[in-house]
């Protein structure tokens, strides 16, 4: 662990996890402890998880990006590659981590080999601007829809869903600031739902999308949408899970981005070499 020094002056903390070059970098938020980097990091990767601008162990920010936030959380993914002399790497995120991962790879295509988006949307620019996160900040909403459908037949899961949740409720309360903090929705800047798909379709990186068929914030039309407009991407989508399945079942998605990226490495394809007899 660590911290980088942005252009503009701020501390990003980062997290490390294996070693070796074969690097898969992520920004989010925060990240829960037991999840798909750390599994990742077991199976050989070489796995940096930074923490966002804006909130803690990261400086906070005081300054409103507007449409910009995204922008500035993609640059900053360059800046520890850079601090870390790291030239290419694979992008990994979740939901908001995601988003930053569509900037990313339309800002820095050269620095990105392939793309694992967890639960990735992005939102459609019909049905708003303000992030889910700010929008109970503010009381718009008491709560979200349900992340997650119930868990029938499977005590393991069970299990390690209360886990999480009982680790959520352990965290500190978070600074003003931070409460402060209203990154948006990604590629705002694009205005509207049209030019968003014209925007989606020019990303050449290879794209694995993992996604919960019962994901009510990055539902399956969105997905599927996101899917049908890249050129180079793989969608696997689960029944019966929803928002948090990175978490829920974090051995079998990184297995799938596992499988997705030695396939990349092979033949720079989404999908494995086709071998005519």
């Amino acid at each position: 662990m660590g911290y980088i020094t942005t252009s503009d002056n701020l501390k990003l903390f980062y997290e490390e996890y294996g070693e070796g070059d074969n690097y898969i970098l992520s920004a989010q938020v925060g990240f829960y402890p037991k999840g798909m980097h750390q599994y990742l990091a077991k199976m050989g990767y070489h796995v940096y998880c930074l923490t966002l601008r804006g909130f803690a162990p990261s400086s906070y920010v005081t300054e409103d990006y507007g449409e910009d936030w995204y922008n500035k959380f993609a640059d900053d993914v360059v800046c520890l590659a850079d601090t870390l002399n790291i030239k290419k790497f694979v992008y990994m995120g979740a939901s908001h981590g995601a988003g930053l991962g569509w900037h990313l790879v339309l800002r820095h295509p050269e620095r990105v080999s392939a793309f694992v988006a967890v639960v990735p949307g992005p939102h459609s620019l019909k049905e708003g601007v303000m992030s889910y996160r700010q929008m109970m900040m503010q009381g718009i909403i008491d709560a979200p829809p349900p992340f997650d459908p119930p868990i029938n037949n499977d005590e393991d899961r069970l299990v390690r869903r209360q886990e999480r949740e009982e680790w959520l409720k352990r965290l500190p309360e978070a600074d003003p600031r931070e409460k402060a903090v209203d990154y948006g929705r990604p590629l705002l800047y694009c205005k509207t739902e049209e030019k968003l798909c014209e925007t989606l379709a020019t990303i050449q990186t290879p794209t694995l999308i993992l996604g919960g068929a019962k994901d009510p914030i990055s539902t399956p039309e969105l997905m599927m949408r996101t899917a049908s407009l890249l050129p180079n991407c793989k969608l696997i989508m689960y029944s019966n899970f929803g928002h948090n399945i990175d978490t829920d079942i974090f051995e079998e998605l990184s297995e799938e981005a596992d499988r997705f990226l030695k396939q990349v490495s092979a033949n720079g394809k989404y999908y494995a070499a086709v071998k005519n007899e």
